[in-house]
């Protein structure tokens, strides 16, 4: 973990609580003494009593180490506008359509920033039968390739993902407009708009 907890975010909390330190040193049996050390950050509160803490706090411990609390506003987010997440070790895949604190493998995900594609990213697409067929004519290799397509309309998200030595293709359903996005494991996000043709 990149950080650790701080005494402003355990009073923020807290507080949000409507929490006493006696009353929150009482739920995870220490004394009001250490609480109120961890406030003034005199002290830190031990590993094993973060998940409790969190519990308690009515936070996730991600939102806990960071000192934000995540409240989604707006509970139907355009999807459209979603953001997208890889994890540097294990490549694994997030999606999130509204603000998120996203870890993987113990590291918070920051969102992924779409660019347009360069001359070595470009992405064809043609419609074959009730499909958008998507080529990107990249190197494959094992150190070098495209680890994903998606393609977002305002209603579905549909990932594909792509390996190694295989082809950087994809073939999506063919939907109204919508956004296709690929990833290169070395050069990032790229992002074009789609419709129908």
């Amino acid at each position: 973990m990149n950080n650790y907890i701080t005494g402003t975010a355990i009073k923020t909390l807290r507080e949000k609580q409507h929490m006493t330190q006696s009353q929150l040193a009482e739920k995870l049996c220490v004394s009001d003494k250490a609480v109120s050390k961890w406030e003034t950050g005199k002290g830190f509160p031990d590993i094993s009593l973060i998940e409790p803490l969190s519990d308690i706090l009515k936070v996730s411990v991600p939102e806990l180490l960071s000192g934000e609390q995540i409240i989604n506003t707006n509970r139907s987010a355009n999807i459209i506008r979603s953001k997208l997440y890889v994890c540097p070790i294990c490549g694994n895949i997030l999606h999130s359509t509204g603000p998120a604190v996203i870890s993987c493998c113990g590291v918070t995900l920051p969102p992924l920033e779409a660019e347009e594609a360069d001359e070595e990213h470009q992405a064809q697409w043609e419609l074959m039968d009730d499909e958008h067929v998507v080529t990107v004519q990249h190197p494959m290799s094992k150190e070098h390739y495209i680890s994903f397509m998606a393609y977002c309309t305002g209603e579905r998200f549909e990932v594909v993902k792509l390996y190694p030595e295989g082809d950087a293709r994809a073939r999506f359903f063919r939907r109204r407009n919508g956004v296709l996005f690929w990833y290169c494991n070395h050069h990032g996000l790229f992002k074009r708009e789609i419709g129908r043709k």
